[in-house]
């Protein structure tokens, strides 16, 4: 492994092999549609963020599981490609992470995973990693234990990308800094910390993310597609600032692994050590560019000078 004083981001996270089918339209309930193509690439929340942290300058360890199986080969070739430290990934019994991925011609999606070896990133398999360095970004498909032990296991800045939302201890959400997610997670994280106030929040971002802020999260960056994000940050005396990031206006041609392409950008300009504000319009860049070209991974941009 490279020298740990290295690693500037470490992702502890999921990698799965992704099956995207590309099609017309999606399909509704019970329908079936011909697809016009298919791929098979890397992908998986903890995998793309790795890849967009390397990519966007910081040197990153990639913690995961995946199987004895050949796809094994695809889930972890484009970051070994990229120079991510890849030594401290497990090889299980159970199969390689999947998602089946629809995209339709609007470059709207639809998202399967079947977890295999990422359902063993827990917290036995965590602590068996050792100490973990620099920013931690972790998000939510692998278990909630394992997400425990990694901030445990952490003494940098934690960047928590909570998708999907799974049930976390309070103290691990309050860890969260930045909390990561996308207008739906920011309700129902909130619904976590407290229902009652959630219950009056859906669709009304800036006072999810202050009633966040409220809750003891010290930071929250709300991603809203073609709309850009929001950006909220804790101050003294009870005080906040709360800031809106315009998206870039592209023409969309995929939008699969975009957020976690934000997310790992952002981390690595946190790492950097720029201001929150400033990575994130870093990151809204870094996945603005990724859109206009398909698949996830692939999609990820290797020459930065144009963002």
């Amino acid at each position: 492994m490279a020298e740990d004083r290295q690693i500037q981001v470490t992702v502890v996270g999921s990698s799965n092999v992704d099956i995207t089918a590309l099609m017309a339209r999606l399909p509704g309930p019970g329908q079936t549609v011909l697809a016009d193509s298919y791929q098979l690439t890397p992908g998986g929340k903890g995998a793309n963020q790795a890849l967009a942290a390397q990519l966007a300058g910081a040197a990153t360890e990639f913690i995961g599981a995946v199987g004895r199986d050949e796809h094994s080969a695809i889930a972890l070739g484009q970051l070994a490609d990229a120079g991510v430290t890849l030594q401290r990934v497990a090889r299980t019994e159970q199969p390689t992470g999947v998602a089946i991925i629809s995209v339709d011609a609007r470059a709207e999606n639809s998202i399967a995973v079947i977890s295999g070896a990422n359902a063993g990133v827990d917290a036995a398999l965590v602590r068996s990693a050792g100490a973990l360095h620099g920013v931690l970004v972790l998000q939510g498909e692998i278990p909630a234990d394992g997400i425990s032990a990694a901030i445990a296991a952490s003494s940098g800045r934690v960047v928590l990308n909570l998708a999907p939302v799974i049930p976390l201890r309070r103290e691990d959400l309050l860890a969260a800094n930045p909390l990561v997610v996308n207008e739906h997670e920011a309700f129902e994280t909130l619904a976590q910390l407290d229902p009652q106030t959630a219950a009056g929040l859906q669709g009304r971002y800036r006072q999810l993310a202050e009633a966040l802020l409220a809750q003891g999260v010290a930071s929250v960056v709300i991603t809203l597609g073609g709309d850009g994000c929001l950006v909220a940050e804790a101050g003294g005396s009870g005080t906040s600032s709360v800031h809106e990031v315009p998206a870039l206006e592209v023409k969309a041609v995929d939008t699969t692994g975009a957020g976690d392409a934000f997310t790992g950008a952002l981390a690595a300009k946190l790492a950097a050590g720029q201001p929150l504000l400033e990575a994130a319009r870093f990151a809204s860049r870094f996945a603005a560019s990724t859109v206009q070209r398909p698949g996830a991974q692939a999609s990820y941009p290797r020459d930065l000078s144009g963002i």
